[in-house]
């Protein structure tokens, strides 16, 4: 299941075959069904994207005139157990339809966009030492058959050269759709939700992946047990956020 959306880019080996193959059988923009010039979306709706460049650095809502680095005013009286986070766009059209389809019907191409659109987004993101994608439980995992924040892990951990780690991060029970609940029932129902296992090697600096954040509570209480565990500073890249 994870072939199209790990791809990232041309590899050498079959680039020439794949560039002819792009001329031949041109791709269509996921957005607006046109020729896309052998990407997976054409300029026009690329630019029309509701991209989140003006957001706070530590829950990346929108913040008018940021230039990415200031912090809006809630972060600055409770800062959160994010160091940073980066969102590629809004949860907006396309976005809301794009991940839904990624998420719950396996759709790879849609996949593969996100996945670029965060790498883009990431690009001049602080480094972190590894990837960790936010896990889901067995159970739900056994039920979906399909882990949507370790598939856009995979590519980005590629692109940017850095270790994958989905092992630094448990889900240890099975918790109720966050889309059913409220912010607070949302938080109470994540305590103590995740856990590092004992046996693992923990890095200084890491990266949760995800796909959205609504109101930052899975993020939180993730990296709040790798803080627990030892792990200094826990940013978080995620394709859409909430506004």
């Amino acid at each position: 299941m994870s072939g199209p959306v790990n791809q990232f880019g041309l590899p050498p080996v079959d680039g020439r075959w794949r560039r002819l193959g792009a001329v031949l059988w041109p791709m269509h923009c996921l957005a607006c069904g046109e020729r896309a010039g052998g990407g997976a979306l054409c300029p026009a709706c690329r630019a029309a994207l509701p991209w989140n460049r003006q957001a706070c650095a530590r829950c990346a809502l929108p913040l008018p005139g940021s230039d990415g680095s200031a912090v809006c005013g809630r972060c600055l009286r409770r800062p959160p157990p994010l160091a940073l986070v980066r969102s590629a766009c809004l949860y907006a059209p396309p976005l809301d339809r794009w991940l839904p389809r990624f998420k719950f019907h396996q759709d790879l191409a849609a996949g593969r966009v996100l996945a670029q659109l965060l790498a883009a987004a990431c690009a001049t993101a602080p480094r972190p030492q590894a990837l960790v994608p936010v896990p889901l439980h067995r159970t739900r995992l056994r039920r979906r058959g399909y882990d949507q924040a370790l598939e856009l892990a995979r590519p980005l951990a590629r692109a940017f050269a850095l270790p994958l780690r989905a092992e630094l991060l448990r889900r240890t029970r099975a918790t109720a759709p966050q889309s059913e609940l409220h912010a607070a029932a949302r938080r109470r129902n994540l305590r103590d939700a995740f856990a590092v296992p004992a046996a693992v090697t923990r890095p200084a600096h890491v990266a949760l992946v995800d796909d959205v954040m609504t109101t930052g509570a899975t993020l939180h209480a993730a990296a709040a047990a790798l803080r627990r565990a030892g792990v200094a500073r826990v940013d978080a890249w995620v394709c859409a956020r909430v506004p």
